[in-house]
């Protein structure tokens, strides 16, 4: 591995925002770390408390739903699933370019759906729904690097 591969795995260690990154080629190996500590830590944010819905005019009628119809719509943040990625590679969201994602937030999924592609080494990995579900968040954009241990997919 020549002094250029070493560069460029570098700049891709800092485009992409990674922690770390491996790579072989014949019986040679180079292992990639940013030192963790020399990161930069984000200044706290102050949050303000805004109503989750606007005010009712007193001239519309009344909600028909009753509390707890209320209650099993919401969903409980603290409770979150977090889908991990169990390798590093290359984030597909759909089969093929052209094709449709296999999830978006708010789909339900069941045990064994597939939720994503991950491309390494050439090989394609599907990664599927450990349990069923549904999708809150996604947590990597399409083409993204993903590491090993990244969440990818919040679901309840």
């Amino acid at each position: 591995m020549n002094l250029e591969n070493v560069k460029a795995l570098t700049e891709i260690l800092c485009t992409k925002g990674l922690s770390a990154i491996e790579v072989g080629e014949g019986e040679n190996r180079i292992r990639i770390e940013k030192n963790i500590s020399d990161t930069v830590v984000a200044a706290p944010v102050q949050i303000a408390a805004v109503p989750l819905q606007p005010p009712v005019p007193a001239e519309a009628p009344a909600p028909a739903e009753t509390v707890d119809e209320q209650k099993d719509q919401s969903v409980d943040f603290n409770n979150l699933i977090n889908v991990k990625s169990p390798l590093v590679g290359v984030y597909y969201s759909a089969p093929s370019p052209e094709a449709e994602n296999f999830v978006s937030i708010g789909s339900k999924v069941k045990k064994g759906d597939v939720l994503c592609i991950i491309e390494t080494m050439k090989l394609m990995n599907e990664i599927t729904a450990e349990q069923d579900g549904e999708i809150v968040d996604i947590c990597v954009k399409n083409g993204d690097i993903a590491e090993f241990g990244q969440v990818l997919f919040k679901m309840f």
